[in-house]
């Protein structure tokens, strides 16, 4: 079983996706699963869970417009533009039938907008860090999202950004992430630090009474994380919601732990 990459089209343009399944169709026992990568990443670092994912089903790992190697929007959008853009690439790869979603950080958000959209596919959702801060803090962050100053000839505000990713991803990385892996993860990060905060500005404006709407079920694969509460917040809105903590992981959790979160995944998904 290998990973291979391709591109599908959505209203924004080509779409980059990483995909992997079963060698043996026999072996394809599960319902298909999407994942839906944290912000400013790209579906590369899902690469081991897709792994540990694939062995009895297919899996198909996005990576959002304007994130990776996706087209991006022509300027800033919500984070219901962005399910509808995965929408388009699901229905253009032929994924008609039943999927389960998985969402990280920015990607819980986007999956939930991708249930509401497509609520007769999207079957069972595990979420992982959903960013509800209360109202203000959530307001003063989208505030510097807005008004974060645009690089310059100089280079400042980029310079400062790498430094700043560097040292939250590199130097403040889990013991057992070797240098080599994190700093994979830093370049695949700095790859839109000209346009960095368009994701999350849509993160910060989002209006979190949609989870109220959903009505799939819904499993919280929770590490020990800055997100735990807010998650747990996020979690008294939904109607059928199971909470899996994970306190023992903290950060840098696929890279660390890919077969035991694709083991909680399968029985969840079933």
């Amino acid at each position: 079983m290998s990973i291979t990459r391709a591109y599908t089209h959505c209203r924004f343009g080509q779409l980059h996706y990483r995909a992997a399944g079963p060698a043996v169709a026999a072996a394809m026992t599960g319902t298909p699963v999407v994942l839906l990568h944290q912000n400013p990443s790209s579906s590369w670092e899902y690469e081991p869970l897709i792994t540990a994912l694939a062995q009895d089903r297919r899996v198909i790992a996005f990576d959002t417009p304007g994130l990776g190697m996706s087209e991006s929007p022509p300027a800033p959008i919500d984070i219901a533009s962005y399910a509808a853009a995965f929408a388009d690439g699901i229905a253009n790869i032929g994924l008609d039938g039943p999927f389960d979603l998985y969402g990280f950080h920015t990607g819980s958000l986007l999956a939930i907008e991708l249930a509401l959209a497509l609520p007769a596919q999207a079957r069972r959702i595990a979420l992982t860090g959903i960013p509800m801060y209360p109202s203000a803090e959530r307001a003063r962050k989208f505030a510097e999202a807005t008004d974060y100053p645009e690089p310059g000839e100089d280079g400042a505000v980029v310079l400062d950004l790498l430094g700043k990713l560097w040292n939250y991803v590199v130097v403040q990385r889990a013991p057992g992430v070797p240098i080599a892996r994190a700093i994979r993860h830093f370049a695949d990060k700095s790859w839109i630090l000209d346009r960095f905060t368009w994701v999350y500005q849509a993160v910060w404006s989002y209006d979190y009474e949609p989870l109220r709407r959903l009505e799939q079920p819904i499993l919280l694969l929770q590490p020990d994380e800055p997100l735990r509460e807010p998650t747990l917040a996020a979690g008294r809105l939904l109607r059928d919601c199971t909470l899996r903590e994970l306190p023992d992981l903290t950060r840098d959790i696929f890279d660390l732990a890919p077969e035991r979160l694709a083991d909680e995944l399968r029985r969840f998904f079933g």
